[in-house]
């Protein structure tokens, strides 16, 4: 198990490191241009990249049973806090999901997915069987989750809606809820779902001009026609650390959501299809220290954290290459921000202390004997 952290660790410290180098190198420009500092965007990703750090440490040290006590109460402060959004947010591209801190932009429903999953794990562990009766223990945790999805997608933010709703929905199942109602319950709002996504003009074209690609050939749009031939211009081995041109202003915030283009043009396919395996080895290794916690709400909060970094990723790398449509989904640790970035860390702190208790429990009963 000691191994298994250490391998966790060292993972997210080569991915935080890769994140810094790729960031610096695709914001250079930008900064130049729009700030006059090459640096300007780099510091700001720098202080970040140390704010993830001490939150990665700070929560590999808290004993992860203390969240069963506070999972739900921290529940409802984030809900309030969505909800807030819709008051104190200011509008972004057309979508509020963004509280300013002055130091650091928070965007609470990044929070509310950490959360969520802390207090849908406890639940499946509290309901244990009950779980399978759908009025008196499966809608419990369903109310809590199209509370959260609710309040993200009126941001409107449908991508993290989705996400959150694929990851606490993959929980109930894992946690042992029955098929015939998670099926049920989604086909019931997957209908209102699609209704808010066509309200909302800012989703409605996203999701528009994808299908319009896929229809005629055109491109969904030109971040992602910028992304592929970025992605193109790579090749098999790359073009280079540093040599990027499509950060020089072709490609639009070429260090944010989009920066796995940047990686994929300076390390080619080699290197974009090595940072997605290297991912999927994190889940492993998430996997399987959730397999060897001690007790049902450390193996799910585990394997809830596990799965929303690497579904992030994936759908990050699917979105720059066009194959879904656009959404705002970061590259974990790698690109450019501040609550994403941070929280990110957080799981991976509450992961290693999971794996560190397991290791604890199994040596002192070996003691014991």
């Amino acid at each position: 198990m000691n191994l298994l952290v250490k391998i966790l660790i060292a993972l997210v410290v080569f991915f935080i490191a890769l994140g810094a180098i790729m960031v610096f190198t695709a914001s250079g420009t930008y900064s130049l241009s729009r700030f006059n500092s090459l640096y300007f965007l780099f510091k700001q990703h720098f202080w970040k990249v140390l704010a993830a750090v001490v939150a990665m440490y700070v929560f590999s040290k808290i004993p992860y049973d203390k969240y069963r006590s506070y999972s739900k109460l921290a529940l409802i402060a984030i809900i309030i806090v969505l909800a807030l959004t819709f008051v104190i947010a200011p509008k972004v591209k057309g979508a509020q999901r963004w509280i300013n801190l002055g130091i650091i932009q928070f965007q609470p429903s990044e929070a509310a997915k950490v959360i969520l999953i802390m207090h849908l794990a406890f639940m499946m562990e509290k309901m244990g069987d009950q779980i399978k009766d759908f009025k008196n223990g499966f809608i419990f945790p369903v109310i809590w989750i199209l509370a959260v999805s609710g309040l993200v997608i009126l941001q409107p933010n449908v991508s993290t809606s989705l996400i959150i709703a694929m990851i606490s929905f993959s929980l109930l199942y894992v946690g042992g809820a029955k098929f015939k109602h998670i099926v049920g319950i989604l086909s019931t709002t997957g209908v209102l779902v699609a209704g808010v996504i066509m309200l909302f003009s800012h989703s409605r074209e996203r999701v528009l001009s994808y299908f319009k690609s896929l229809t005629t050939n055109a491109d969904i749009n030109m971040q992602v026609k910028q992304a592929k031939i970025a992605l193109g211009s790579g090749g098999l081995l790359g073009i280079g650390v540093g040599h990027s041109r499509q950060s020089d202003l072709f490609l639009p915030e070429a260090y944010g959501d989009f920066i796995y283009s940047i990686l994929g043009e300076q390390m080619g396919f080699v290197g974009a299809v090595a940072i997605l395996l290297l991912y999927f080895v994190l889940f492993i290794t998430c996997l399987i220290i959730a397999k060897k916690a001690q007790d049902k709400f450390g193996q799910l909060l585990v394997l809830g954290l596990g799965f929303n970094i690497i579904i992030s990723a994936f759908v990050n790398a699917a979105v720059v290459t066009g194959l879904v449509p656009t959404t705002g989904i970061t590259l974990p640790f790698i690109s450019f921000g501040g609550t994403s970035i941070i929280l990110f860390a957080a799981s991976i702190g509450i992961i290693v202390n999971v794996g560190r208790q397991t290791v604890k429990t199994t040596e002192l009963k070996i003691a014991q004997v």
